[in-house]
């Protein structure tokens, strides 16, 4: 069966192209569409066994890139099937399933509609991923597609860790609660790390970190989560790349009333201002802050500094909720690729038990490792993440 994945961002298209069946899988090709309704979008499209390929075409808005993926995919060249009748699938990734869906499914009109109701929950992230399975329905109108959800895995945590300290009536009528998020991936990177480790995934005790432009810690028990830092809204939490994490609630109002900003103007700062790119006044992205750093601007010392304390503070607050942790996880662009990130949340933390291996973690990059030493009570361990994989992997379930 031949899938394609995509993950609709507000201006972007990531997409995978992958071959399943009951023993193995198999890409055939990858890409990525970037500033989508600009005059020039950026293109890149890697079919497996070919040479990439690159274009700067105008793409006008999501229906038009799926459209030119298609053609890519398909094309005698730089394509990987010969037409659309060898594709089987499409899965999708969609950023909120609220509490309507706590596994993938198939896309029908009451999904559809459900998916709709949450758009006011993730306002930057649903609309697009609606903007591709609508875009599906109209190229690819008789083939089956499925969404799966960032949220699905968090729906195991226990009221205690998802309910805030709010009037109980906002849970009640309108659902305010923590959601979490990136669940796709820590279930995928908790999966693999602990078979790395020699773990047993459904009798431990993992703490994953997805740290990149976005982050998120979660803590999960016996192989279901039971607390992640992300909320509500993927605001909440570690500091990002331009997001402000945790802050005081009383700041907002602060913001509103001391410095008459309009809350569209505040919610732009946290969302869009703050973090890594406030704090340095550099750049959202951490090989530019770390440039900044090296060169001496100790702006760009602190936003590192700051970014990599609060990983750190959230692997010790949940090891100390689960009573004990077996297995660290890191990946995300930052997680997989930072060295200094893992060095700074590992070091020191040989009192709960995990001996890391400062020379073993400088040589690791954008490959699944283990980085502590060997006698290590408690293992960390590098995991490239593939949420595309996992999509692509419930979609093959659910069609089949």
């Amino acid at each position: 069966m031949i899938i394609l994945v995509l993950n609709c961002g507000s201006s972007s298209i990531k997409y995978q192209v992958i071959e399943m069946n009951d023993e193995q899988n198999s890409l055939l090709a990858k890409g990525l569409i970037e500033k989508i309704g600009f005059e020039k979008s950026i293109i890149t499209h890697r079919p497996t066994g070919k040479d990439k390929a690159e274009f700067d075409n105008g793409i006008q808005d999501h229906t038009d890139g799926i459209d030119f993926i298609i053609k890519m995919i398909t094309d005698p060249k730089i394509g990987v099937i010969k037409s659309l009748d060898e594709l089987s699938a499409v899965g999708h990734r969609v950023a909120h399933g609220g509490e309507y869906f706590d596994k993938s499914t198939l896309i029908t009109p009451d999904a559809i509609e459900k998916i709709e109701s949450c758009k006011e929950l993730a306002p930057l992230h649903v609309p697009a991923n609606l903007k591709g399975i609508i875009a599906i329905s109209k190229l690819l109108p008789e083939i089956p597609q499925v969404a799966t959800f960032d949220t699905s895995f968090h729906l195991t945590m226990p009221a205690k860790a998802y309910m805030y300290g709010l009037p109980y009536k906002f849970y009640r009528e309108n659902k305010i609660r923590r959601y979490g998020f990136h669940g796709t991936s820590h279930k995928f990177v908790a999966q693999k790390g602990a078979e790395l480790a020699g773990i047993d995934f459904e009798n431990s005790k993992i703490i994953t970190c997805h740290v990149g432009s976005g982050g998120s810690i979660a803590a999960i028990l016996n192989g279901k989560s039971v607390d992640t830092s992300m909320g509500f809204t993927p605001v909440e939490g570690i500091m990002m790349g331009t997001r402000s994490g945790d802050i005081d609630a009383g700041i907002i109002n602060y913001m509103h009333g001391s410095l008459n900003m309009k809350m569209e103007e505040i919610w732009n700062v946290l969302n869009k201002e703050s973090g890594v790119l406030g704090l340095s006044e550099v750049s959202s992205d951490m090989r530019d802050v770390s440039a900044a750093k090296d060169a001496g601007n100790k702006q760009a010392e602190l936003a590192i500094d700051a970014y990599y304390y609060r990983v750190k503070k959230y692997v010790g607050a949940y090891a100390a909720a689960m009573g004990g942790v077996d297995l660290v996880v890191f990946t995300g662009g930052v997680g997989e690729n930072k060295k200094d990130m893992r060095h700074a949340v590992c070091e020191n933390m040989e009192w709960m038990g995990l001996d890391f291996d400062a020379e073993k973690n400088d040589t690791i990059m954008g490959e699944d490792a283990i980085i502590t030493k060997p006698g290590s009570k408690v293992k960390a361990v590098v995991i490239c993440t593939n949420e595309e994989l996992v999509i692509a992997t419930d979609t093959y379930n659910l069609v089949k």
